[in-house]
């Protein structure tokens, strides 16, 4: 099993505490509700949706993906930091076993944050993941939490 990684970073205006309990805790109500046409629902099917969970996504009709299933290995509410792995469907198959997702949500200077993001895409055989390959689902989810950073903007009483 080989391994590639990642790192992006996000910076919004929005409070750290406010986008780590909008995209990461409140994640299975939030997101079907702005994004119902990617987002189907999101269910937790093992677990109380802490650490140890089994969530699955499951996305609209017309998409590449049906599914995503998720477990949550740690969810860090203090420190405002999610870790995650993709362990079925989506992209996984004969080239992927799984993809581990580290989110850090780090407060700035300005009253908003940055969302530090790590990807490690673990291989099946000799497969190299190339950044390039990576590129359409890392613009998803900038485009996810630009959604998410509108909203909360919009009504700033939410998460607040």
């Amino acid at each position: 099993m080989g391994m590639s990684m990642f790192t992006q970073e996000y910076s919004s205006p929005v409070a750290a505490s406010r986008m780590f309990e909008a995209l990461i805790v409140d994640s299975r109500t939030l997101l079907p509700k702005l994004l119902p046409q990617f987002v189907q629902d999101i269910n937790v099917i093992q677990g109380d949706g802490e650490a140890g969970s089994i969530e699955q996504i499951n996305l609209a009709e017309g998409g590449p993906f049906k599914y995503l299933k998720h477990r949550i290995d740690v969810l860090d509410r203090e420190n405002l930091e999610c870790k995650y792995t993709m362990i079925e469907g989506g992209p996984l198959g004969d080239k992927l076993e799984s993809i581990g997702y580290e989110v850090k949500f780090e407060g700035s200077g300005d009253g908003g944050c940055v969302c530090k993001m790590t990807s490690k895409y673990n291989t099946i055989g000799g497969h190299q993941v190339k950044e390039e390959e990576t590129k359409e689902g890392r613009e998803s989810t900038i485009a996810i939490y630009k959604v998410v950073e509108s909203y909360l903007q919009n009504n700033p009483q939410l998460y607040a």
